[in-house]
């Protein structure tokens, strides 16, 4: 079944997974603002308009990478915005499980290691940057 092997087809569905799973939680600060965010920075000592960011991370850098393109740059956008989101929000869960007995923060897990993937494996042909 070599027909089914195509790695620009892949690399679309991948980038297709991660923008368009990631970008109604982009939507959602729009509507609602950002401020428990702001409320979590200033916690951990942060300054409080880091939380502005996450429209980058979620609304910009998701389009992005559903376009194709600089898929690497809204890539590397979503790593840092996922790494802020366990480490203010979910720190407390990563060694736990969740009540079905997954990993309590596999949703952000799997939106961290998908977007370092599409760093390594590139946008494929199928975008507005072709690699």
């Amino acid at each position: 079944m070599t027909f089914l092997h195509n790695d620009d087809v892949g690399k679309l569905l991948l980038r297709l997974t991660l923008g368009l799973l990631m970008l109604p939680h982009g939507i959602a600060k729009l509507i609602g603002g950002v401020g428990g965010i702001q409320g979590m920075l200033a916690g951990a000592g942060l300054p409080e308009f880091l939380a502005f960011g996450v429209y980058i991370g979620e609304v910009v850098a998701p389009l992005m990478i559903i376009a194709g393109w600089f898929c690497g740059v809204g890539a590397l956008l979503i790593v840092i915005n996922m790494l802020f989101a366990i480490f203010l929000a979910h720190s407390h869960e990563i060694f736990m499980l969740g009540e079905h007995g997954g990993w309590a923060i596999e949703l952000q897990a799997f939106f961290l290691f998908t977007a370092v993937v599409l760093l390594f494996t590139g946008p494929g042909r199928i975008g507005m940057n072709r690699s």
